[in-house]
């Protein structure tokens, strides 16, 4: 087996070709004299790190082949460090090289030592990096309340842990359904208010006559009916965090006010005429487009500013790739227990269709439907049936072969553990291997069971 590390060099000068090879015989060496050779080796192999001849012969429609090449490797691989070698009076390209994403340049005439040594610096971030990624997914659960285990929602969740800490004004955007306020949640959760009160307000669900003393507050009087002075749900979020949900919702007059809020940190109650300073972490999440809203007039441009100071997109369901079936089954858990079922799993069948389901409902959707099949169903295990719900197929693109199997057996693994409800045993005969042998893929891949059997789903 060879353990080598995988070195792309691209260079057209077969001389010099022979010359890299024997130079770096350290590496597992590959050669790649133009554009087309250099993908088709990068998909095969991989590399890491990449060294890049900016003087590759041009192509009649390109006339800077070199740069381009750069640019596929790049758009393709963005991670690999490639290395760019230029001629001594091609600097300029140089620059603009590293200025689309390249690691480093190296001007000939080539030393082999000098070039070594930014080479072994390349990889040595580069292991770095990877280093850095698996450590990320060690964690099962990337956020306490969050169950994600595909790449997406992994990536929405480190920015969720970079906005947390702040004061920004945040909007979540997504489907109904998605899980807006739970990420709502996590956010206060992982601020320094967290242990100060999180306000939620539902824009949709009260009556545009009720929602501006729901907001703000009333004093005694103020009109028919207030009969005592009544702090708002933003006065009680002091110190804390309010979240104000579907706000595409929300009257064009109250939009207004809310804007004075945010922009000063003060209210007024209805019929009063005191200003009250407020202190809080302002969130908000709507399904609808508020550019849209704002094209037609339904919407405050200023508002809309306001309060995306950082805007973070949930992906629909569908989108989250090996997501629905571990959230189905941490769900399954959590009505078992709560209606004192003794449901063991789900069927081939049903795990099939909750795979393969579009899910325009998203996570709400799946959390009814797996409550009312824990409810009706009689047996020990959910049928599709039971779920009642249709099949649909979709497919994935691949970069290389090596990442298709990698991904393939990743998610078949992550598939059969929680068809097996977290049994090794039961999970190996499920794949057709031995313990051994699911151990082993376990470490490989960094996959660890889902211990954490109280997670709410997002």
């Amino acid at each position: 087996m060879n353990d080598k590390k995988i070195l792309l060099v691209v260079e057209d000068d077969l001389g010099l070709q022979k010359q890299l090879k024997w130079g770096f015989d350290s590496y597992q060496t590959v050669i790649a004299g133009n554009r087309g050779e250099a993908i088709a080796a990068l998909r095969r192999y991989a590399p890491g790190v990449v060294t890049l001849d900016l003087g590759l012969p041009p192509d009649p429609a390109n006339a800077s082949e070199g740069l381009a090449t750069l640019g596929e490797i790049l758009a393709l691989a963005p991670s690999t460090k490639v290395i760019v070698v230029t001629g001594n009076d091609d600097r300029d390209n140089a620059i603009q090289a590293v200025a689309m994403g390249a690691y480093d340049f190296y001007q000939k005439p080539v030393d082999i030592d000098i070039l070594n040594m930014i080479i072994k610096r390349a990889f040595q971030l580069d292991e770095l990096e990877k280093d850095y990624l698996m450590l990320r997914q060690k964690t099962p659960e990337p956020l306490a309340g969050v169950i994600a285990s595909c790449k997406k929602m992994h990536e929405l969740l480190r920015k969720v842990e970079k906005v947390a800490p702040t004061d920004a004004t945040t909007l979540l955007l997504g489907e109904s359904g998605t899980g807006k306020e739970v990420l709502a949640k996590a956010i206060h959760g992982l601020s320094n208010r967290s242990n100060k009160p999180f306000i939620a307000v539902n824009c949709a669900a009260i009556p545009e006559s009720l929602l501006e003393s729901e907001l703000f507050g009333h004093e005694k009087g103020a009109f028919t009916g207030a009969v005592q002075q009544t702090k708002g749900k933003i006065e009680y979020a002091n110190e804390g965090t309010f979240f104000l949900d579907e706000i595409g919702d929300l009257s064009f007059p109250l939009q207004a006010k809310l804007l004075r809020f945010i922009q000063e940190r003060k209210i007024e109650r209805i019929g009063g005429r005191q200003e009250i300073p407020v202190d809080v972490r302002i969130i908000c999440a709507t399904h609808q487009n508020l550019q849209k809203l704002i094209d037609q007039g339904q919407f405050r441009n200023d508002l809309y500013y306001r309060i995306n100071e950082i805007a973070l997109h949930i992906p629909p369901l569908r989108e989250r790739e090996g997501d629905a079936i571990v959230i189905a089954t941490a769900l399954l858990k959590r009505f078992c227990e709560a209606n004192n079922k003794k449901i063991k799993g789900f069927n081939k069948e049903a795990a099939q269709a909750i795979e393969t389901y579009r899910w325009p409902g998203n996570i709400r959707e799946l959390e009814n439907k797996i409550k009312k099949a824990v409810i009706m169903s009689d047996d020990v295990y959910i049928t599709a049936d039971n779920l009642e719900l249709d099949h649909q197929v979709e497919n994935a693109l691949p970069f290389n072969l090596k990442e298709v199997r990698e991904s393939a057996e990743t998610v078949a693994i992550k598939r059969a553990i929680a068809y097996a409800d977290n049994n090794i045993s039961n999970a190996a005969k499920l794949l057709g291997i031995t313990r051994p042998t699911l151990y082993m893929l376990l470490e490989k891949y960094k996959i660890r069971l889902n211990s954490n059997e109280d997670s709410i789903s997002v």
